[in-house]
């Protein structure tokens, strides 16, 4: 079983917001597979799904986004998840509205969400996948940026995005990290 982590904050008030583009992804991955998330374990929103043939746990963290990591190595050690079958998908504020980049491991790159699943699984060698909602004007307020909604103008690159970085998953479990990285890493 892999789990595929989608970043974001719990409730309302946060919905459509720029840092809950993670969450956004595992929906949309959820709706594929004709799964919902109707469970709640180790501090997350669970969904279990197959997609592309494989067992997986879609999982939306259900702390706010600085404490992903309870969620997420909760649920690894519950089910005994090699790190490298964990996927986690997070906004990214340094790279363009619409890029996606999935990677193979890194630093949390002053990401707190990935920040804190690095310090929970003692390790940053896990693949993730960051999904651009930069701006191409100067932020002063990046927590009052990230913490925006969309405006409408955004909002159609906002679904392209949501898409590819699902397909991007898809082909993730369907033919590995490499050839996924080749074929999605690139700006909208």
């Amino acid at each position: 079983m892999r789990l595929i982590v989608g970043l974001g904050n719990p409730g309302p008030r946060y919905e459509s917001t720029r840092h809950n583009c993670g969450f956004l992804v595992v929906e949309e991955l959820a709706r594929r597979a004709q799964a919902q998330f109707k469970e709640r374990e180790s501090e997350a929103l669970i969904s279990r799904a197959t997609l592309e043939g494989q067992r997986v746990l879609l999982v939306k963290p259900q702390t706010f986004m600085n404490e992903s990591g309870i969620a997420v190595s909760g649920l690894r050690n519950k089910y005994d998840v090699p790190i490298e079958d964990v996927l986690v998908i997070t906004d990214e504020l340094a790279l363009p509205l619409g890029t996606i980049r999935l990677r193979r491991s890194g630093s949390a790159g002053g990401h707190n969400g990935l920040k804190s699943i690095i310090a929970r699984l003692g390790s940053d060698d896990f693949p993730r996948l960051r999904l651009g909602i930069g701006s191409d004007h100067p932020i002063e307020d990046a927590a009052g940026y990230v913490l925006a909604e969309f405006p409408r103008r955004e909002r159609e690159a906002l679904s392209d995005m949501i898409a590819r970085a699902a397909d991007a998953v898809e082909a993730l479990l369907t033919n590995g990290i490499e050839e996924a990285m080749s074929k999605h890493n690139r700006v909208s």
